[in-house]
């Protein structure tokens, strides 16, 4: 049985300025999964950078709120929201609430390094 912690996931900036923590990736732990899990946060007034990747990915917006940029489209999201981004996807999101944007990213297939490029 594999039970993690959030609060004992190593917190990391990403590449993108994300502030995330990753709770689970079938390429670094022993678990039979095609996909990997993180938890994100983004303060307030704050966008990540343009970035895209070689998988799909969605993200389950926890709290908060911002715009959502995926190649040429935005659109305003909130909590309870999901959202797919397509692979190859330029992609970006900016905190546009008081509070910090608090969402998870699922990445299939499992996210890794050499699949995320900035977008500049």
């Amino acid at each position: 049985m594999l039970i993690k912690d959030l609060k004992e996931c190593e917190e990391i900036v990403a590449g993108d300025n994300t502030t995330l923590r990753e709770l689970l990736n079938p390429l670094k732990e022993d678990i039979v999964t095609r996909y990997s899990l993180a938890h994100a946060k983004v303060k307030s007034g704050e966008t990540t950078y343009a970035h895209r990747l070689r998988s799909s990915e969605v993200y389950y917006i926890l709290e908060g709120e911002g715009e959502m940029y995926i190649d040429t489209e935005k659109e305003k999201v909130f909590t309870g929201q999901v959202i797919y981004i397509p692979p190859n996807s330029v992609q970006r999101i900016k905190n546009t609430g008081a509070n910090d944007l608090v969402f998870l990213c699922i990445v299939d297939p499992a996210w890794k390094p050499e699949d995320e490029k900035l977008v500049v």
